[in-house]
């Protein structure tokens, strides 16, 4: 059983930790507005994702992408919104000291990964691919769902600290609007090589 979870655990870290726009946002967000106003992003993506994970754990995410129409609509609206929050990192006003600002938020976050049929696709994979001995199909399907939640939060959580890594080290408000153009540039230049060849992570 072990095993089997060990297996479920690095099969969602290389998966969902590997550098792409749900990652990279949470580093950009993370620099831009500091670790602690990053984290209802954060809460939102891992809602998002919980649905996914729920989603594919009852079938309801093969249902999702058995219709590749509806399929391409959600992953470019996906795209689509992340672009916006390329925008609102690229355009926060908020200063190094503000409580609050234009910061991306909770409801970012949850629509981004809501919409991402590559988060439903990936889910799908991890319980496809993996089954725990031992247990039966329901409790298989929630020991898997409980490992693959858990180290999301874990891969997650570290982009979004690696971004505020960086923002403790930005001592002027001219360093820290250089670096919120510079991740709104980094993401905008991943989404349009996305676009180009049709995969969203």
């Amino acid at each position: 059983m072990y095993e089997a979870l060990f297996s479920i655990a690095l099969t969602t870290a290389l998966l969902l930790g590997s550098p792409g726009p749900a990652p990279l946002a949470l580093a950009a967000v993370g620099a831009s507005s500091g670790v602690r106003r990053g984290v209802p992003f954060l809460s939102g993506i891992l809602l998002g994702l919980l649905v996914a994970i729920i989603a594919a754990a009852t079938g309801l995410g093969a249902l999702l992408l058995s219709y590749p129409n509806l399929s391409a609509v959600c992953q470019g609206v996906a795209i689509a919104y992340l672009f916006y929050v390329a925008y609102k990192i690229a355009t926060n006003r908020s200063g190094l000291s503000d409580v609050s600002g234009g910061e991306v938020g909770f409801r970012e976050g949850f629509i981004l990964n809501l919409l991402n049929p590559k988060a439903y696709a990936a889910c799908i994979a991890i319980f496809a691919n993996s089954s725990v001995p031992d247990a039966s199909p329901v409790m298989g399907a929630v020991l898997a769902a409980l490992t693959c939640f858990a180290i999301a939060i874990l891969v997650d959580s570290l982009w979004l600290v690696f971004g505020g890594v960086l923002h403790r080290f930005i001592k002027t408000p001219k360093q820290l609007r250089i670096l919120r153009l510079f991740f709104a540039f980094l993401l905008t230049s991943l989404l349009v090589w996305i676009s180009t060849t049709h995969i969203l992570s």
